[in-house]
């Protein structure tokens, strides 16, 4: 739905399902009853995942043009697709998978590109469409340096050919399209100046004599097609989790003239950590039933001199928790936007409010997505009905803009 000039969604990877079908049926299922509970007259956004094996079935045109009809009698549209899960994302271990194929593989690249051509198909007149990404790759696949310029060059070669497809789809059919790099904790780019580096030392150099050869571009010319085709997904929970400042990265952003595609709108879990060791059982206690071995969940940690340390997982984090000199954790576990306290524990949701301010005085984006997949692994306490967790949360946001 459009308010304030932004465009607001919520992301379909909070439905189970891998198959076209049950993505289908879950739309079927949710989108009348949110539509219902929030009492929603205008167009409603959606914004879809697809898995790569939906992905394969929808791009029959046949099904497609049955997608587009059905979301036009349900007064629905789409601008952006969650391309970042390629395979199975619920009710099995994912872990570090999530990454998998990642940007040095033909596979992450095919499935992009078909993800490009289903959304400029289904997206609307006069409207940008964005596909949000992994950054890259996980990088603790690549821990030799000799590794990790191995997978950098592959990965952003991989990404402006995606580009390059995107410039010849605006060229051939007036249409915008953008891939939106989502950068986490763990992720090849984690933080604000991995991603300015990325663009200064990779994607630019790489990217923009590909640009003028193709395109016969100046080199100016082809610094801005790359930049408005590769943009940024910007999860404010991932950027909470590395304490980032977020009117500073978006100036940083700004002056480098790269382009957030689309900012996620999650929350992460924060504890300060206490000094006594019973205080820190008790921490320890309450942590315990966010432990699942569905995803990863990477810690964070500050110190009273503002320097992080980083654990690739929660248990990791749990075993030095007794002897720490950290004052404070962030976790990386998507919880409920609308609330901010989980009994002991609370969340990062000031970041969302932060960022909701900034975007009132100055927009970065008219891309908007709710994004919160873990309902099924939280605690049981602060389980609700999936339907009335997305529109509490779709509500929460509304109010706040």
């Amino acid at each position: 739905m459009q308010i304030n000039n932004h465009h607001l969604t919520y992301c379909s990877n909070i439905h189970p399902g891998e198959s076209w079908k049950e993505t289908f049926e879950n739309l079927e299922k949710y989108i009348p009853e949110i539509k219902k509970n929030l009492n929603i007259k205008a167009p409603f956004a959606i914004g879809l995942r697809l898995s790569n094996e939906a992905s394969l079935v929808i791009q029959d045109k046949e099904k497609l043009v049955a997608f587009k009809k059905w979301l036009d009698d349900q007064n629905c549209y789409i601008f952006t697709f969650n391309g970042f899960p390629y395979g199975s994302f619920h009710r099995e271990v994912v872990k570090d998978d999530v990454h998998s194929p990642d940007w040095t593989t033909e596979d992450r690249k095919a499935y992009t590109l078909r993800l490009f051509d289903i959304l400029a198909f289904l997206l609307r007149e006069g409207m940008d469409g964005g596909i949000s990404t992994s950054p890259l790759s996980y990088r603790h696949w690549h821990s030799q340096p000799k590794d990790w310029e191995y997978a950098m060059t592959k990965s952003t070669e991989q990404m402006v050919e995606v580009a390059i497809r995107l410039y010849e789809i605006k060229l051939s059919q007036g249409k915008t399209l953008h891939l939106d790099i989502e950068p986490e904790p763990d992720g090849m780019l984690e933080n604000c100046q991995e991603t300015l580096d990325f663009y200064r030392n990779w994607l630019l150099p790489i990217g923009i004599p590909a640009f003028m050869e193709r395109f016969d571009l100046t080199e100016k010319d082809a610094a801005l097609a790359l930049k408005d085709h590769i943009r940024i997904c910007y999860d404010v929970c991932h950027f909470a989790v590395v304490y980032e400042n977020h009117g500073q990265v978006f100036k940083a952003f700004e002056n480098e003239g790269i382009k957030i595609g689309k900012i996620q709108i999650s929350a992460a879990l924060k504890i300060p950590i206490p000094k006594t060791p019973k205080a820190r059982k008790e921490v320890e206690k309450t942590l315990f039933p966010f432990v699942e071995s569905t995803y990863l969940h990477q810690v964070v940690g500050r110190n009273s001199a503002n320097e992080l340390f980083s654990y690739r997982d929660l248990p990791d984090a749990l075993v030095s928790l007794a002897n720490t000199d950290q004052v404070e954790w962030r976790i990386h576990f998507h919880v409920p936007i609308f609330l901010d306290t989980y009994g002991q524990l609370s969340s990062t949701q000031d970041d969302i409010l932060n960022v909701l301010g900034l975007i009132k005085k100055k927009s970065v984006t008219p891309h908007l997505e709710i994004e919160t997949y873990t309902w099924e692994v939280l605690p049981e306490d602060i389980h609700l009905t999936l339907g009335e967790s997305i529109s509490r949360e779709i509500q929460w946001t509304i109010e706040n803009m």
